[in-house]
């Protein structure tokens, strides 16, 4: 179980009741929540027989990748991680550290993606990605079962029920998961507010559209969440879960992790594009929003330190 901290310093200073930060920088020594995800749907499979010796593909923008190596790892799997050129190499190599073999493909996640499912079906080897599209859901969607942990601790560590949540997103996975858990647990009480990139807003748009759209937007330095297609089980799920949808500017992404950082929780401005979208907030906002000084917030600190 990963701390859920009584976030005082950011309550004061937004001069709110509370907020309560879950943090999932240690998630089971991988640094992030997608550690839930993947691993899940291997560790499932192997319930089945069915990992031992079987390849899995995915493309990654960053932590799912390492979800995917460590749970081929743990049950006697192979894993094939595609990396578009804005990936760091650090984190190729990471990924190599934990028994994954690296494919350098294209220049944008999308692009790795495409990659990635075109080498699956020539191989034959399993697709595993976080995102859903047509045709493709199922995988994706028990991989998203296991983000269902994070919010049943959360269920048991946090005093009072939440007034608002905030949550980040890229394609959408982690949202999507906790937003339904959030419903199904306290009703329609939370309002919750669904962070993304100014860059990537494919989820903001696509509920605008009232249909699946591709953002446009240049490269973010939120690289996780710089998604410009959205999950269709996560977009499905928020239009029916979500009440706000928020942008962030990359210098706004940016102040989100240094504030963390000062609070001896160093992050990314990915891992806290949840508390950015709280700090930068305006009037309006907030206004919109019904945030006041009996608000009790909570958000996801969703990965460590690069």
């Amino acid at each position: 179980m990963t701390p859920l901290v009584n976030d005082k310093m950011t309550a004061k200073a937004q001069g709110i009741a509370s907020v309560w930060i879950k943090d999932e920088r240690t998630r089971m020594g991988l640094g992030s929540f997608k550690a839930l995800g993947a691993a899940h749907v291997i560790a499932r499979d192997a319930a089945e027989g069915k990992a031992r010796g079987q390849t899995y593909i995915t493309a990654s923008a960053g932590n799912h990748g390492l979800s995917v190596a460590a749970g081929a790892s743990a049950f006697g799997a192979q894993a094939v991680i595609y990396l578009s050129d804005t990936v760091p190499e650090a984190f190729a190599d990471r990924l190599r550290e934990t028994g994954a073999q690296v494919v350098r493909h294209g220049t944008h996640y999308e692009a790795s993606m495409e990659g990635a499912a075109q080498a699956a079906e020539e191989s034959g080897a399993i697709l595993l990605s976080d995102s859903s599209w047509p045709g493709y859901f199922e995988r994706p969607h028990v991989l998203m079962e296991g983000y269902l942990i994070l919010m049943e601790e959360v269920f048991q560590q946090i005093p009072q029920a939440p007034t608002h949540i905030f949550l980040q997103a890229g394609v959408g996975g982690l949202a999507g998961a906790a937003a339904a858990a959030a419903r199904a647990h306290w009703g329609a009480g939370p309002v919750i507010c669904v962070v993304e990139p100014e860059a990537a807003p494919a989820l903001q748009a696509s509920v605008a559209a009232a249909a699946p759209v591709m953002a446009h937007g240049p490269v973010s330095a939120m690289g996780r969440l710089d998604c410009k297609e959205p999950s269709l089980i996560a977009l499905k799920g928020l239009s029916r879960d979500a009440d706000a949808f928020a942008l962030i500017t990359e210098a706004e992404g940016q102040a989100g992790a240094d504030w963390a950082a000062a609070q001896d929780m160093p992050s990314t401005p990915s891992g806290a594009a949840g508390l950015s979208g709280l700090l930068h907030l305006g009037a309006d906002g907030r206004a919109k929003l019904g945030i006041d000084a009996e608000s009790r917030v909570l958000l996801i600190l969703s990965e460590g330190p690069e």
